[in-house]
């Protein structure tokens, strides 16, 4: 079980906080994306090796950006060869996945913590709900399912949502747009 994220979103905050001068380390999922340049680039497949990752990076981190989009769910008990069609079809039992920004959350300390949330609908009132519940300074709410946005293109719909309610209200972003804002956003609250 996955989504089509691509992971353009991560690399282009990870270059922009490079570019800025910032020490980033990206934990990236499978994608077909170029190493940044100056960036420490860690790569994982599953939801479990990506929560290993980050919290084995986040400690001495001023800032965490929490992009990704994992999957919710996973099968319970994976198999480990192919499944055969002539053996009818399976029933497969899913369990939820590691909450990996709850828990960066719930020992967050004084670093700045941005989640991002992928929602079809309800934006606004899902991301008050992630932003509180998680405890995160920020959350970048994309609205994903509308052509041309989210998944694997250039350009997200979406809004930003701050804890101090210095809101940006629903807009179409380059990524590259929307990883300048957000780090614009990070260094205020660093300051």
């Amino acid at each position: 079980l996955g989504n089509r994220s691509t992971g353009k979103m991560g690399f282009a905050i990870a270059e922009e906080a490079r570019r800025r001068g910032a020490s980033v380390t990206l934990v990236t999922g499978p994608t077909y994306l170029a190493e940044p340049a100056g960036v420490r680039v860690n790569r994982v497949e599953t939801a479990q090796e990506m929560r290993d990752a980050v919290l084995g990076s986040a400690d001495g981190a001023d800032a965490i950006v929490m992009s990704a989009a994992v999957a919710d769910f996973r099968p319970e008990q994976p198999v480990p060869g192919k499944l055969k069609k002539e053996d009818g079809v399976p029933e497969i039992r899913l369990e939820p996945t590691p909450d990996i920004l709850r828990e960066l959350g719930s020992g967050k300390g004084d670093r700045v913590l941005v989640g991002f949330a992928a929602e079809t609908d309800a934006l606004e009132t899902s991301g008050r709900k992630k932003l509180e519940g998680k405890n995160l300074d920020l959350v970048v709410v994309n609205r994903v399912g509308a052509p041309g946005t989210g998944f694997g293109s250039d350009t997200d719909e979406a809004m930003i949502l701050a804890r101090d309610g210095q809101d940006e209200p629903l807009r179409t972003w380059t990524k590259r747009e929307l990883a300048a804002a957000v780090l614009d956003r990070v260094a205020k609250l660093l300051a």
